[in-house]
């Protein structure tokens, strides 16, 4: 069918799907505790998408010429069939890229099975290597040392890992090279994020927002730095190599210097709903076509359609949304899984 084209000129490349919206952390910038608390109502299982619904639906999304997945949550190593999965996206789908976003809580339990299931990479949440930050930052007071030991499993497996950090002025900023070298020790690239306003309930504020510029500047004067291009087309990482050669960082800076002109992503939530913005406020309802019977090319065109149709650049347009005071509604991150 080939890759459709939506209003300003991108074509659909990226799925990010989410296998579950629940999550054993209470991080406060994805699903903090006091809103997503004991009495919250998690999607159930007849609402979550089956294996095999996932399945059909990557299909049709590879018939527009999607070629790199990403499994998010929630907490995706909370669902146990997600080694399955993603056995069935490479060998099933032949899928050229299959990767997986995780907290790290339970990696080092799962990298045997993410290992024989044929997963390409993996990228690993960790926010401070400080055991009281770490607590305030997963919102339930969890030492980062089990993470770390299942960054180590993993890697020690041979799955080529990505450190992600979300970067707060006051909160985490003080960290930067102490994680640098951590990390950089051990050869795993490390991505510093904006703190960014995803959702409605995470008291996001500007004056948290440490710029990427500054991020580099900071790191620049204790270890020289220099650019170097993208890995791909449409990576939102803009990349550093360090000069000594002992690897590099990467910075995702949708709240300073947004990149939605060469977005290419969609993602997919667990109840199978499509978004196709990370600040989007409505999906649409790709599982419900589905059970009700469409078939594969229908569904195809559906998907095509609801791209060519896209006109999303909220992170240009951010700085008018605020000015302007405007109320925007948006889905919240730990249920399209960022």
């Amino acid at each position: 069918m080939g890759a459709p084209i939506d209003q300003f000129n991108r074509a659909l490349r990226d799925l990010r799907i989410s296998v579950t919206d629940r999550c054993n952390f209470r991080c406060p910038y994805c699903m903090p505790a006091e809103v997503f608390g004991p009495g919250h109502a998690f999607l159930r299982d007849p609402q979550l998408m089956k294996l095999e619904e996932i399945i059909r639906i990557v299909a049709a999304f590879q018939s527009l010429g999607v070629e790199k997945i990403r499994l998010t949550g929630g907490e995706p190593l909370l669902r146990p069939d997600v080694p399955d999965l993603i056995r069935a996206l490479k060998q099933s789908r032949a899928v050229p890229d299959v990767a997986l976003t995780t907290n790290g809580w339970m990696l080092e339990k799962m990298t045997p099975a993410l290992r024989a299931s044929g997963l390409d990479r993996l990228n690993v949440s960790v926010d401070s290597l400080n055991d009281a930050t770490a607590g305030r930052l997963n919102g339930l007071g969890f030492k980062v040392g089990r993470v770390l030991r299942g960054i180590d499993a993993a890697a020690a497996a041979g799955l080529p890992i990505k450190i992600n950090c979300v970067v707060q002025r006051g909160v985490n900023d003080h960290e930067l090279l102490e994680l640098c070298e951590y990390f950089r020790d051990r050869g795993h690239p490390l991505r510093f994020i904006e703190f960014m306003d995803v959702g409605n309930t995470n008291h996001w504020t500007a004056a948290r927002v440490l710029p990427a510029s500054e991020i580099v500047e900071r790191i620049a004067a204790r270890w020289p730095l220099e650019p170097i291009g993208p890995a791909y087309r449409g990576e939102v990482a803009a990349r550093y190599r360090y000069r000594d050669g002992r690897g590099e960082i990467g910075l995702i800076s949708s709240v300073t210097e947004p990149f939605c002109r060469d977005c290419h992503r969609a993602r997919l939530s667990a109840d199978g709903k499509l978004y196709t913005c990370l600040f989007a406020s409505l999906g649409w309802d790709v599982l419900g076509a589905l059970r009700a019977g469409a078939s594969d090319p229908e569904l195809a065109a559906f998907l095509g359609r609801i791209w060519r149709g896209r006109m999303d650049r909220y992170s240009d347009e951010r700085a008018e949304v605020i000015a302007a005071g405007e109320a925007r509604a948006k889905v919240e991150m730990s249920y399209i899984g960022g």
